[in-house]
This record gives structure tokens, sequence and C-alpha cells, in this order.
């Protein structure tokens, strides 16, 4: 090569390693530029590059492939370079001449192999640091992940821009229905499509992510608001790639406006918040999405201060037991007890209210329930022992426990380890809400039922109950909630006595127990006698009593009907 034209060369190797050693500010364009001068200085008619994830890929031809540079003339192969990257990327460069081009020199396919690996190790880099961004900010689904969130959070914040922002939390509605009517793959497809939603609304000054399953969390400009509660609320969605059939998708969410005075300290500040009220929608039940308040600060610190307390308060047996009687109409016999959980904490009682769905958030629950049941037999044994009457008592066990595919041993445990006959306990189990928990709660019912175990629908009537819960799982007992008992204020026509009296005939026509909670008034209990449903439990005969007080109810036996 002559004086200029080397010259030529170190400045444009110069300026192409300038482009390609600061990638934070990359100039794709200028790059572009020193790429065409170098192959016209070299009389190259185009240049090419393929990459390939691995070997196997590359022998079957299997892979990315870029054009470079191309004037059309590009006859014959002058030089080919290959590298494989640390991670396994297989990366290939190959520059072509036209047929009449003069031979390059040895010195100039030096210099050029210079420039097409320093290209090709330039470009394998970029492809490790796509990689690791998909790795370390993506899911297996291509979803921006939790990570992703951090960093957007942190970059908004560092920006300034975190106050005056929303974020929030939603879980999809009902995706379990939808993978099994609709398909995996279509169901998928529509959650896809829900999430583009978000995407589209939020724009690029925010972010969507998916925390796994169903769940997502995102950051947007509080303008957005009304636009994402629609959203939240339904929108139609396709579940089919040619874009015709579509569902409508909704969810339920939870949405924490940051304040103009907000002071970042961490992701938790924000995601603790929206987790609290998007629970908190899903509980209540009545709104698509709940909005974190200065009032839920302070139910979240009092829920806080329950789950603290919890572990020390069950070691203390601060837990106690009280019972509440089922009584016979027709004779006014005690011919059962529901075990109830009282909580005296320094003194005082913390409402069943306030504790209960605190326990319920996580698997506390469980400990509970099962040291609950534990006392039961003990008070059981003890009757035995004494020459008490012989009743059954039913114990609740919330729907946490259903996951624990040892729970039917650990029952069995607690009573045979108590010595307590099987048939003077009665489980009551609640309604289910998902397939998985249905088929979890028929597990658990037919177990029971090998055991001699009496099991019982526990609050029937409330929530969503199915039909199907009855005609599949192997119950003893249906426990009619208040709601479907007919009021003082019902005439014979309302619907809430017409329902009441079919339920009763269903259940014992298939042969199952009756028993009608929340009986308060002497008029219901004529219902009950009307309706043939002889066991009742409420007010009308005592409020839960403290294991000392039932004991006296239980030597005398009888109410006054």
């Amino acid at each position: 090569m002559d004086e200029a034209k080397t010259l030529q060369y170190y400045k444009l190797f110069e300026n192409m390693s300038r482009l390609i050693t600061t990638p934070e500010v990359f100039q794709r364009e200028a790059f572009i530029k020193v790429l065409v001068d170098i192959c016209k200085l070299f009389n190259i008619a185009k240049g090419t590059t393929s990459i390939y994830k691995s070997e196997a890929l590359e022998s079957r031809g299997e892979g990315e492939f870029i054009c470079d540079y191309d004037n059309g003339h590009g006859d014959k192969l002058v030089l080919e370079k290959r590298i494989v990257t640390k991670y396994g990327y297989i990366i290939v460069g190959k520059l072509y001449a036209s047929n009449d081009a003069v031979t390059l020199t040895s010195d100039e396919l030096d210099k050029l192999s210079i420039i097409e690996l320093s290209l090709l190790a330039f470009i394998g880099r970029n492809r490790m640091q796509e990689a690791l961004e998909k790795i370390g900010y993506y899911d297996e689904f291509n979803y921006p992940n939790l990570r992703f969130y951090f960093r957007t959070l942190d970059k908004l914040n560092y920006e300034g821009k975190l106050p005056g922002m929303s974020a929030m939390h939603f879980n999809i509605r009902q995706l379990s229905i939808y993978n099994r009517e609709l398909g995996r793959n279509q169901a998928d497809i529509a959650m896809r499509n829900y999430y583009n939603v978000f995407v589209d609304i939020i724009g690029s000054e925010g972010t969507i992510c998916r925390l796994g399953g169903d769940n997502f969390i995102g950051i947007f400009r509080k303008d957005r608001f009304e636009k994402i509660v629609s959203a939240i609320a339904g929108t139609p969605v396709s579940f089919s790639a040619d874009l015709t059939k579509q569902i409508v998708m909704s969810s339920c969410a939870g949405i924490y406006h940051i304040p103009e005075d907000f002071v970042y300290e961490g992701p938790d500040q924000i995601i603790s918040k929206i987790m609290f009220a998007s629970q908190s929608a899903k509980q209540q039940g009545t709104s698509d999405y709940m909005v974190f308040d200065k009032e839920m600060t302070g139910i979240r610190e009092k829920m806080l201060t329950i789950q603290t307390l919890f572990p020390q308060a069950l070691k203390n047996k601060e837990f106690k037991v009280y019972y509440q009687p089922k009584v016979n109409i027709l004779t006014g016999e005690i011919v059962g007890a529901e075990a109830l959980c009282r909580w005296f904490h320094n003194g005082k009682m913390i409402s069943p209210a306030d504790f209960i769905p605190v326990l319920e958030q996580k698997t506390d629950i469980c400990k509970l329930d099962l040291y609950m049941l534990d006392l039961v037999c003990k008070d059981i044994r003890r009757w035995l022992d004494t020459g008490m009457p012989h009743i059954r008592v039913s114990v609740n066990l919330s729907r946490k426990n259903l996951m624990d595919i040892n729970l039917l041993d650990k029952v069995i445990e607690i009573i045979d380890g108590n010595n307590v006959p099987h048939k003077y306990i009665e489980i009551e189990l609640t309604e289910t809400t998902t397939d998985v928990e249905f088929r979890d709660l028929k597990r658990v019912a037919n177990g029971l039922q090998q055991q001699g175990i009496c099991t019982s629908v526990d609050d029937f009537g409330v929530g969503y109950s199915s039909l199907n819960l009855i005609r599949e799982i192997p119950w003893n007992v249906l426990k009619i909630d208040r709601c479907f008992l007919p009021s003082d204020e019902d005439n014979e026509y309302s619907n809430t006595p017409i329902m009441y009296k079919h339920v009763i005939e269903m259940a014992q026509e298939i042969g199952l127990e009756c028993i009608t909670e929340g009986v308060e008034t002497a008029k219901q209990i004529e219902i009950l006698r009307a309706n043939k449903c002889h066991i009742a439990q409420g007010f009308y005969f005592d409020r839960p009593l403290p294991v000392e007080e039932f004991d006296k109810r239980l030597k005398q036996r009888f109410y006054e009907i």
C-alpha cells in the first residue's frame, strides 16, 4: 500500500475503533459510513456476517445473516474469518470483490484481516450483552421480569421522574379457566395481547413486567390512569393467530399513586403497597382495583403487627377454643359443637375478623388450625374420661391447608395421639375457587372419609358454591349459611324461603345431614321445623362459649324448646 492509502487506512481504523469501543453512545450511521469507506479503500464489493448459536446450527446453516455492504459486484471471496465467543456464539465474516478487481497484496490482506476480526469481536460482544440482557431481565416467554422492573424504578428515580407516577400490580382473572377452555397456547396468545394493551397505554415512559403466571407489575404516568383502569375492568383481546377470535380479559389490581414528596429508598417501598392493595381488592371482591391510601397504611401496619406477634402468641398459648352448640330443635338436645378460635393478648381479645384473614395470607393459619385441632381433641378426651355426654365437634381447616400433601397424616396423628375415636371429629372445609384447589379438596375429603372422620361443607351459599362441590366430593354434613336462611320479614313467596326449602330437600335426598347456621329468632326455628332441618346453630341458643361455660351446658345436655 502506498503512503497515502496507508494513512487513510489508519484514520479509518482509528474511527472504527473509537465507535466500537464506546457502545453506550453507539453511532450506527457513522459506523456504517466507516465500513463503506473501508470497503471502497480495499475495493471490497460485498461484506457479510453470519451468526450461529452453536456449531450444530452452523453445520445446518441455521443462523442470523447480515449483509454489511453490497454494491452488486461481489463475485469472488477474498477473505473469510471465523471466531467463537466465550459463550459459544460462532461468527463468520466474509468479504468479496469483483472478478476484475486487482488482487490484494499480503500487506493489504493483513490489514483487512485486522479490521474484520475487530468487527467480528465487536459483534460477538454485542451478542453476549444481548444474551445476558435477555437472561437477566426477561423470562422464558420474553416478558420483562422483576429485575427489569427494579432497573426501571432506579432509572426513573435517577432522572427525578418517580414522583407523580403510578405503580400497579394486577392478576388476570380466570386464566386457569381460559387455559382449560381455550387450550394453553391460545390462552397464552390472549394473555400476550392483554399485556400488549397495557404496553400501548403506558408507552415509553413506564413499563409493564411479568412476575410469573398471571401476575404483572407496572409503572406508568398518572395521566394514563383512566385508560389503565378501563383495561383492568376488561378489554377484548384476540386468542387466535388470525385475530378473528376474541374474549374479554380482565384483572384485579392494586395501584399506588406516588406522591410529589416521595423519597425513594428501594423498590419494596412501592411493591409492598401495590401488592397489599391488589390483595385487598381480591379479598373484597367488589371492585376491579383498589388504590393504596393512608387508611390502608394503618391496616397494613396492623396486619404486620399480627404477623409479628403470632409465633410467640402460639408458643404462649394465647389462642383458646370457644364452642358454639349445635342443637336438635325437636328435643333441645346438644348434639354437637363447632370449635372456634379466640385470641387473648395482654388481657384483651383480638377479634377473629382481625387476625384470621391476616394469618390466611400465609401458612400461619395452617399452624393455628392444627393447634386448635389438638386442643379440641384434648377436650373430647377429657369429656370421654369424665363421663360427659358424647358429641361430635367440628373443626375448621382453612383451604390453605389443602396445599399440604401431608395434611391427612398430620390430622390423624393429632387425633390418634390424643386417643380420640374418629367418629367424634368433624372437619369443616370451605368451597374452593380453582381447579387445583378442587382436586386437593376432593383428595383430602376422600382421605378423611376413609379414616371414618366426618366432613362438612362449611358456609354453603357463600361465594360461588357449585352443585359440583356436593356431587363430586363425599360429604357427611351440609352447613347452610345464614344467607340462605329466611329472615322474619320474608314471606313464603320470596326467593330466599324457596331456595332454602329446595337446598334442604336436595341435601337430605342425597343423604347429607343438614345444619343451619346463624339461627337467631323463634320464627327461624319454626322455618327450620317446617323444612325438616332439625339441627341449628346460632345465637338463639348460645354464642360461642369458653370451654368452662360449655362444659356446664354439656352437663345440662338440653335447652328449653
